[in-house]
């Protein structure tokens, strides 16, 4: 991983921190073109009651609508936590290339079991499984710590 690959996934923990202090759950990703260029970004908003507001799905959205096949193809998403089967399989439907994560689902699964945090309504699968096709990296461990920090923050104060 290079120095601008990492820029783009401390910007993704920045709006992990961001969605957090606006009282939702820490997410936030970043959609860069293959030249490196920062295309979208968004962070979770799902405080308000839809549950598929997800920075993933978001961008992906964004994608479909913004951009080329082959454009999504040769891009890179760059996200605070590994993709949820759901924006897994948007972003698989939409043809993003790459994926690269702070954190991983299965850190993101063990962290909520250890603060008796209820498993979620869908089960936590690796993006492998659910979008084979996709080159994933990750996670990152001096970042994946940072990400911890925001979820302990989260349901400390819950």
């Amino acid at each position: 991983m290079n120095d601008v690959e990492l820029k783009h996934l401390r910007r993704c923990v920045e709006l992990a921190a961001e969605a957090l202090e606006a009282g939702d759950e820490p997410f936030g990703s970043v959609l860069v073109a293959a030249d490196g260029t920062a295309l979208a970004e968004d962070r979770n908003r799902v405080a308000f009651g839809d549950r598929t507001r997800h920075p993933e799905f978001e961008l992906a959205r964004w994608a479909a609508a913004n951009m080329t096949p082959e454009e999504r193809a040769a891009a890179t998403v760059f996200t605070s936590g590994e993709h949820c089967p759901m924006c897994a399989a948007a972003h698989g439907w939409v043809g993003l290339g790459r994926i690269v994560y702070a954190s991983s689902s299965e850190q993101l699964a063990a962290w909520l079991a250890e603060m008796g945090v209820p498993a979620p309504p869908v089960r936590t699968l690796p993006i492998r499984e659910v979008a084979p096709g996709v080159v994933v990296e990750g996670p990152v461990p001096e970042l994946a710590e940072q990400v911890h920090a925001l979820h302990r923050r989260l349901h400390d104060a819950s």
